[in-house]
């Protein structure tokens, strides 16, 4: 009887399979997206191995300075890095803003609010102007300062920091700042708020690069505001308009979300606290949407800006522009939506 129990066990067993099956299906892991890569743009191959960063942020309308170092270079272009509503706290894009500055450009991050409440938001672009004309100064004329490369300066701004880079993008002269060479809207939108939002973006200047990101998930912000300044910012022909998609495919899995170009960096905490900057310390992630997505498009204007040949390839490379790499059994992430101006109707 006991040869036998073996053979009772493994004829039960085959009791449970489901009718029709053929073979025990074994879990495998799932896969994982893609790291930074090596080279590139969206890349580490970094020309500077530290970053100084300075606070002048005291004021609603301060900022914060970020120089590239270990070598430090005697100028480099600026990239103006405006933050999302309450996000005034620069740890919470510091992974960008790291890579960003060793990869060669001084970043000037504005402070436009004081808290959630102060000030209103008719202040706001004032307040992101005096931080950049501030920040264009101590770098022009304070010893030991990377000195600004005006001609070769971006805008970054997320959330409503996107609308108010729009809205200077516009009134740069008003303002007394340089014109901004190229601007990457990441999720623009300012809610049920008005206040920077404008009809009409045809006074953007022709020569500008302007890249819009939406993310298809946003509950914060619509893609109504978006499309307007696409579709009226006519004199600006060299744009583009880009849609990310959520895609469940491995783990993590990639989302489509308002913060998605959220990236930590703890060492850049300027202490500073509110519910947006603690949403961000839990939320907040860096995956293939920065690499492939938002990192990769500013290096690339940044390039381009700087008159480099593959930058220019790749900005007109719809293809280049919407893939996020690949999932690591091989999968393409799911692909960027890219419009440009000719598929928009516009010619």
């Amino acid at each position: 009887m006991l040869l036998l129990w073996p053979i009772y066990l493994l004829s039960a067993w085959w009791l449970i399979i489901p009718a029709g099956a053929s073979s025990m299906v074994i879990p495998t892991d799932p896969a994982s997206p893609p790291g930074q890569p090596l080279d590139g743009f969206g890349g580490m191959a970094y020309v500077h191995d530290s970053v100084r960063w300075t606070s002048y942020a005291e004021e609603q309308d301060g900022f914060w300075l970020f120089e590239p170092a270990s070598p430090r270079p005697d100028s480099a272009p600026v990239v103006v890095f405006t933050h999302g509503y309450g996000a005034i706290n620069p740890m919470v894009y510091g992974g960008w803003i790291r890579h960003l500055v060793r990869r060669g450009a001084v970043v000037i991050f504005p402070r436009y609010q004081q808290n959630l409440l102060v000030p209103g938001a008719g202040k706001f672009a004032e307040n992101v102007a005096t931080g950049i004309r501030q920040g264009l100064d101590t770098l022009m004329y304070g010893p030991g300062r990377v000195r600004p490369d005006t001609s070769q300066m971006l805008f970054i701004g997320h959330s409503y920091g996107g609308a108010i880079s729009a809205f200077l993008g516009v009134h740069y002269a008003d303002y007394q700042l340089p014109q901004p060479k190229a601007l990457l809207l990441c999720a623009p939108g300012t809610g049920p708020l008005t206040a920077t939002r404008l009809d009409s973006y045809e006074g953007l200047p022709a020569d500008l690069q302007l890249v819009i990101v939406s993310s298809t998930e946003d509950r914060v912000v619509t893609e109504d505001f978006q499309y307007r300044i696409f579709e009226t910012a006519v004199q600006t022909h060299q744009r583009v308009f880009i849609r990310q998609f959520a895609d469940p495919y491995g783990a993590p899995v990639i989302s489509a979300q308002h913060n998605e170009c959220y990236s930590l960096d703890e060492a850049f905490d300027s202490g500073l606290r509110n519910g947006t900057v603690q949403r961000g310390l839990v939320n907040a992630k860096t995956d293939a949407v920065d690499y492939f997505g938002y990192w990769k498009l500013g290096d690339a204007l940044l390039a381009q800006l700087q008159h480099n040949p593959a930058a220019i390839d790749s900005m007109v490379d719809t293809t280049w522009i919407q893939s996020l790499g690949v999932w690591s059994d091989g999968t393409p992430i799911r692909s960027l939506e890219v419009t440009l101006p000719e598929s928009a109707g516009e010619r």
